[in-house]
C-alpha cells in the first residue's frame, strides 16, 4: 500500500514512451459511456434504493455555478461568461427547486458530510447570494456541523476580498481551493487571467483567519510561454504561500471541443519534451518542500487529511479527485452536475434552457447517466484501489466478489504484461502493486482493467497520462 515514504521515480525517457491519453478514472466507466435512457425515473429508483440499505451512506452534495466574469482561455469547463450578476437569480430559482426536488428524495437521517461549489466561477455569487444557496440547502438536506466535514468552495482570487471570505467561514465553509494556474506575467497575459501573488495570499490569510482549515491551489503546466525556468519561480513562489494541498494539472489543448482556447497561441505552447520537463520539475520542488505525492497530479502536507486517509487505507476517488469521502453518495446539483447514488451515475442537462424546462415542468433535470452492472461494479473497486493505493489484494479481492482474480482478468493481466515487463508494476500470485515507477503512470495500469476502452464504442478524447 502507497504511503509517504513511496516517492515515485521520475525517469523521462519511460514516460515520454507511455506519453499517450487516457480517462482520470474519477468515475469507472468513465462519463461518455453514460446513456440517454437513464432518466428521471432511474434516479429516483436509485435514490429509494439507496435509502433502503442497512446502512445508507452519508451525502455529498456538489452545486455546480456555471457563471465567469471573463473567460480564462485554457478552460474547458462548462461556464457562461457575463459580468451581470443579476443574471444569478433564474438560475438560482431553479437550482432551489432541484434542491427541494432531490432533497425530498433522501431521508433526512442521512448526514451530507461533503459539500462542494464549482464552476464556473462559484464566488461569482456575492455573499447574500452564498448564504441563501446555503439556507435552501439547509432547508431540505441534513448538513453536518461536525469538524470533519468538508464544506469546500473553489474560489477565483481576482473576484474576492476578505470580507467575502470571513462571511463564507461564518457560513459554515471550511475548505476552499484557489485558482492560481500560474504566477508569471507573461503566461498570465496569454491565457487571460492576470492576478497577484500578493492577491492570494490575502485571500489564504483571510481563510486561516476564519476557520478555513484546509486550502488548496491549482496550478497548470503546459500553458503558453511556460518554461522550467520560469514555473519554477511560481512553485516557489506558491511553496512560501504554504498551501496545504496542491494540484498541478496538465493543461489539455483541445481547440476543437473548447471555443476558448481557440484564443492560444498554438506555437506558444510548450513542446511535448518541456512540458515533462514541467512536471519533472514539479515533482522534485513539491516534494522537497515536504509535499507528499498522492497520486496524478495531486500533492498534500504529510499531516493532511488526503495524505492521512492514504496511509491509513481510506483513501478514495470521486468526481472532485481524491477524496476522504469517497464512499459518499453523491448528488449532483446545477447544470452539468453528475452525481453518483448507489450503483448508477446520473448527468444534468448541460446547457441552460434544457434545464429550465424540466425544473419548470416539475423534474428532476437529469439527461442521461448508467446503472452499472456486475462487471462495472467490480472494475470500478480495482481500478479505485489501484488509483489510491497502488495495490490490490488478490485473494480478498477474489473473495469479496465471489471470483478467482488471475482467472476473471485474464485478458486485463495480458495487457498488463507490458507494464509489468517495463518495471511498473508487479504481477505476484497474492497481489498487483504499482512500483515506484509505475506511480506517475498510473492511468496506464487501471486503463489495462478497462473493459469500454476494449470496445472503442466512443470517439472521446481524453487528456494525456503526464
Amino acid at each position: 500500500m502507497m504511503n509517504a515514504t513511496d516517492a515515485p521515480v521520475f525517469d523521462s525517457e519511460l514516460i515520454a514512451r507511455y506519453d499517450s491519453s487516457g480517462p482520470r478514472y474519477t468515475s469507472y466507466p468513465t462519463a461518455p459511456h453514460f446513456v440517454d435512457s437513464f432518466d428521471e425515473t432511474a434516479l429516483r429508483t436509485a435514490i429509494r434504493i439507496s435509502n433502503e440499505e442497512p446502512i445508507p451512506s452519508s451525502l455529498s452534495l456538489y452545486v455546480h455555478v456555471p457563471f465567469c466574469f471573463s473567460p480564462c482561455f485554457y478552460c474547458g469547463c462548462n461556464r457562461i461568461i457575463t459580468r451581470d450578476i443579476g443574471r444569478a437569480d433564474a438560475y438560482l430559482e431553479r437550482l432551489y427547486r432541484e434542491i427541494e426536488l432531490t432533497g425530498e428524495l433522501f431521508d433526512r437521517d442521512r448526514v451530507v458530510r461533503q459539500l462542494h461549489f464549482g464552476g464556473g466561477t462559484p464566488n461569482f455569487l456575492d455573499l447574500p447570494r452564498m448564504r441563501e444557496v446555503l439556507h435552501v440547502l439547509g432547508s431540505h438536506f441534513h448538513l453536518s456541523g461536525d469538524a470533519h466535514r468538508e464544506f469546500g468552495i473553489e474560489i477565483d482570487p481576482r473576484y474576492v476580498d476578505t470580507d467575502y471570505i470571513r462571511g463564507l467561514g461564518e457560513a459554515g465553509m471550511n475548505r476552499m481551493s484557489i485558482g492560481i494556474q500560474d504566477f508569471d506575467p507573461e503566461v498570465q497575459r496569454a491565457v487571460n487571467r492576470v492576478q497577484s501573488v500578493e492577491q492570494v495570499a490575502a485571500i489564504m490569510r483571510a481563510g486561516r483567519e476564519c476557520g478555513f482549515g484546509s486550502i488548496s491551489v491549482d496550478l497548470i503546466y503546459g500553458l503558453p510561454h511556460q518554461t522550467v525556468e520560469r514555473f519554477t519561480r511560481t512553485l516557489d513562489q506558491v511553496i512560501a504561500l504554504g498551501p496545504d494541498r496542491i494540484a498541478t494539472y496538465s493543461y489539455a489543448h483541445l481547440p476543437e471541443l473548447f471555443k476558448a482556447q481557440r484564443r492560444l497561441e498554438r506555437e506558444a505552447l510548450p513542446d511535448a519534451q518541456t512540458k515533462l520537463a514541467l512536471f519533472g520539475r514539479t515533482l522534485e520542488r513539491l516534494t522537497a518542500a515536504g509535499y507528499v505525492y498522492i497520486g496524478m497530479d495531486h500533492f498534500a502536507r504529510a499531516n493532511d487529511d488526503l495524505a492521512r486517509a492514504q496511509r491509513a487505507g481510506t483513501l478514495q476517488r470521486n468526481f472532485q479527485g481524491y477524496s476522504t469521502h469517497g464512499d459518499c453518495d453523491i448528488a449532483g446539483l446545477g447544470v452539468s452536475a453528475i452525481g453518483r447514488v448507489g450503483s448508477t451515475y446520473s448527468q444534468n442537462a448541460r446547457d441552460l434552457p434544457t434545464y429550465y424546462a424540466a425544473l419548470d415542468a416539475g423534474h428532476l433535470p437529469v439527461v442521461r447517466g448508467l446503472q452499472l452492472n456486475t462487471d462495472d461494479l467490480v472494475r470500478r473497486e480495482l481500478i479505485g484501489e489501484l488509483m489510491c493505493h497502488g495495490e490490490v489484494d488478490k485473494v480478498a479481492f477474489g473473495d469479496a466478489h465471489g471470483l478467482r482474480f488471475d482467472d476473471y482478468f485474464a485478458e486485463d493481466l495480458k495487457r498488463l504484461a507490458p507494464l509489468v515487463a517495463d518495471g511498473l508494476v508487479c504481477d505476484g500470485t497474492d497481489a498487483v502493486r504499482v512500483t515506484a515507477r509505475g506511480r506517475l503512470l498510473i492511468r496506464h495500469v487501471a486503463m489495462c482493467f478497462d473493459a469500454y476502452l476494449r470496445s472503442n464504442t466512443t470517439s472521446t478524447k481524453y487528456s494525456r497520462a503526464i
